[in-house]
């Protein structure tokens, strides 16, 4: 895979050309992300128009305690390759994992992009530690408390990227010592929450296409765009048929598990989960209840305690 984190001068369609990517791929992404916007076929070109303007979006993406697995998730995207699409329709110009500059010169690029005078905008992975006035977590010797509440603060617009950036996921169960929290409690900004463990790319991008659009999308009320998150796992789930039927899975050996049966009662947190897994999936490939795993409740706030134990019926 090919990765760059540049201010690049080129037309998109030959930015995607120079790393492999054709025309045809271009739109066959514009068309995913419109149907996971809930739009047509016939929306697939407003895409393509919000991502080919002449100015990049200019990104800035903050890292706090996570394991990264939300940037994984993009960068694992596979067909179309996803990270060169993405990576050549919006500017990303600070990413510390995957970012070449360090150092000065890392710090010199957040300064640049934080200071434009066409603004950005900031998305934040991990939970930010708060204990002690954030000591628990530093970033070129300030802490992520500290530089998080301001690039925040600044950007015109922010986007919380992960369960853990949301409301603090595996960082924030308890007994939280450090205090880690997610980005909506350290300001008083608008924050458009992707949440999962890991969220889906696709919601990332169908987010920025809507900013670019639209501004801010419908948010539900826990700060999700409602395109999104606007129906339950169960709602959308391919075994719900068999939840009507009154058909279970007791164990995920038995004939139930084999013959595909719902899998409620294995522990599926579906009916109070809210994201489009069932319809988007990962990689437009598979996802946890389709592969036989129940849904843990991922996307949901207070996840981990409030799903946990994650194999016994809530």
């Amino acid at each position: 895979m090919k990765f760059s984190v540049s201010h690049g001068g080129d037309k998109v369609e030959e930015r995607l050309a120079k790393a492999g990517v054709s025309r045809r791929d271009f739109m066959k992404l514009c068309g995913t992300v419109a149907a996971v916007m809930g739009m047509g076929p016939a929306f697939a070109p407003k895409v393509a128009e919000a991502l080919t303007s002449k100015r990049r979006p200019s990104v800035v993406w903050l890292h706090n305690a996570e394991c990264t697995g939300c940037s994984e998730s993009i960068l694992r995207g596979m067909n179309p390759p996803f990270a060169e699409l993405i990576l050549g329709v919006i500017s990303l110009d600070y990413h510390e994992t995957i970012m070449a500059a360090a150092g000065e010169m890392a710090e010199k690029a957040l300064h640049e992009a934080t200071h434009s005078e066409h603004g950005y905008v900031c998305v934040v992975e991990g939970a930010i530690p708060t204990a002690e006035d954030g000591i628990y977590g530093k970033v070129a010797g300030r802490t992520m408390l500290d530089y998080n509440t301001e690039y925040v603060n600044k950007a015109a617009a922010v986007i919380a990227y992960g369960t853990c950036a949301t409301y603090g996921g595996v960082q924030a169960a308890a007994p939280n010592p450090t205090k880690a929290v997610g980005v909506r409690e350290i300001t008083d900004k608008p924050v458009i929450n992707i949440s999962g463990c890991p969220p889906n790319p696709y919601n990332l991008l169908g987010t920025v296409v809507h900013f670019l659009q639209n501004g801010i999308p419908e948010l539900d009320g826990e700060g999700r765009p409602v395109m999104f998150f606007g129906d339950s796992v169960h709602d959308k789930c391919p075994r719900q048929k068999f939840y009507d039927e009154d058909k279970f899975a007791e164990s995920f050996g038995d004939e139930g598990a084999r013959k595909g049966y719902c899998l409620l009662h294995v522990g599926c947190k579906g009916p109070y989960t809210y994201n489009n897994c069932p319809t988007v999936k990962f990689n437009q490939t598979n996802w946890p209840v389709e592969a036989g795993h129940p849904c843990i409740g991922c996307s949901e706030p207070n996840f981990w305690d409030a799903m946990a134990p994650f194999y016994e019926e809530a």
